[in-house]
């Protein structure tokens, strides 16, 4: 998942508690958390989905890529695209999209208009105000919050290469350092994900 499941909590929890009063009438706080986490959680994993999907399908047509002299990187990113287009899918990742941040402004803005759609349903809260001002408070909120992890990502991997030795990313202990580097650089910056 582009984004840990810690951060997209404390994400959630953030925007909840930092939206204004003016804004939102919030009845349950934890209830709209919930409820913004597990919309935030569903668009993340479509990409993940596909991407399983688009493994699965190359792992099919392995021998014709070797025989033909494609890439599995080229073929992937073909038809991960393709099928993108056909789906009608918002890439996640900004990175992709030209983007500077992890997750793109494209996905933010849908999942903005997804987590409207749910927060006008719900009985845990109540819009003050027109929906779409409401909706762009969350994607500036939401956006902030990601600059922030952001930059603790970038830390973290900035440490990791600072290694006399290289770690290869991917690996047990790339991931095991990463973890670390990355919690230790968002708790510098007031933010301590395993507190939830």
């Amino acid at each position: 998942m582009l984004l840990p499941k810690e951060f997209v909590t404390y994400l959630s929890r953030r925007v909840v508690s930092g939206i204004g009063a003016d804004f939102l009438e919030i009845v349950d706080r934890d209830a709209v958390a919930e409820l913004m986490e597990r919309i935030i959680l569903d668009e993340l994993a479509v990409e993940d989905r596909l991407n399983e999907e688009v493994r699965n399908l190359l792992e099919e047509y392995s021998v014709y890529m070797a025989n033909n002299g494609i890439s599995y990187s080229e073929m992937f990113r073909r038809i991960k695209n393709q099928l993108i287009q056909q789906r009608k899918i918002v890439r996640a990742s900004g990175r992709e999209t030209g983007d500077g941040m992890k997750l793109s402004r494209d996905k933010i803005t849908e999942i903005s208009h997804k987590l409207i759609a749910a927060l006008r349903r719900s009985r845990a809260c109540r819009l003050k105000k027109d929906p779409n001002d409401v909706r762009l408070e969350l994607v500036r909120r939401i956006t902030e919050t990601l600059q922030v992890e952001e930059k603790a990502e970038r830390q973290a991997r900035e440490k990791i290469r600072s290694h006399k030795r290289e770690i290869l990313e991917g690996t047990d202990e790339w991931k095991l350092y990463h973890d670390r580097y990355y919690k230790e650089a968002l708790k510098s910056y007031g933010i301590d994900i395993d507190r939830g």
